[in-house]
């Protein structure tokens, strides 16, 4: 759970709260630490050695929801990525794909991936990433990703900012 947990989706509070990010602090170096509110636990923000990551948006939860609701469900996370792209498209300009699903392997076979995506993965962040960048000021990245973690948690739509570009999964990173 997040805390996001409860809130409608809003675009442009989400496309507000992403610009944000150009200017939110972004560790230099040091250890993944992912925070919670200090009363819930729900998570608030994950950062680590040039990221930071926060959810935008987490739809309900899917306890005891099966087809055609949970397709619903899935596609509502989908469009709300889509929707929050086409805005953040129209401030910045075409953004790009970067596939996990390469990396997701390479951790569920064991094998060590950037510290970067395994933050996303500890918190249930499995989708792709879309990206933008570097961005003014700065040169700072930005990406956008929906995750969903297993059949009854809901949907989760979060943010990144990194102060480097985000890292392209290598060509051994593909199925195995």
């Amino acid at each position: 759970m997040t805390s996001r947990a409860g809130e409608p989706f809003d675009t442009d509070r989400a496309a507000a709260e992403v610009t944000e990010l150009l200017t939110a602090p972004v560790p230099t170096d040091g250890p993944v630490i992912g925070e919670g509110d200090p009363v819930t636990g729900e998570w608030t923000v994950t950062a680590g050695a040039g990221f930071r990551v926060v959810p935008l948006w987490e739809g309900d939860p899917l306890t005891g929801v099966y087809a055609p609701e949970w397709n619903d469900a899935e596609e509502a996370a989908a469009a709300h990525l889509a929707e929050l792209a086409r805005a953040l498209d129209a401030r910045w300009g075409p953004h790009r794909r970067v596939r996990l699903d390469g990396p997701l392997l390479r951790r569920q076979n064991g094998l060590p991936v950037e510290p970067l995506f395994e933050a996303l993965f500890a918190e249930d962040l499995y989708g792709d990433l879309e990206v933008w960048g570097p961005l003014d000021p700065g040169g700072r990245w930005i990406a956008l990703i929906v995750g969903h973690s297993d059949a009854d948690a809901p949907f989760v739509l979060a943010a990144l900012v990194g102060d480097r570009p985000i890292p392209e999964p290598a060509d051994g990173d593909g199925p195995l």
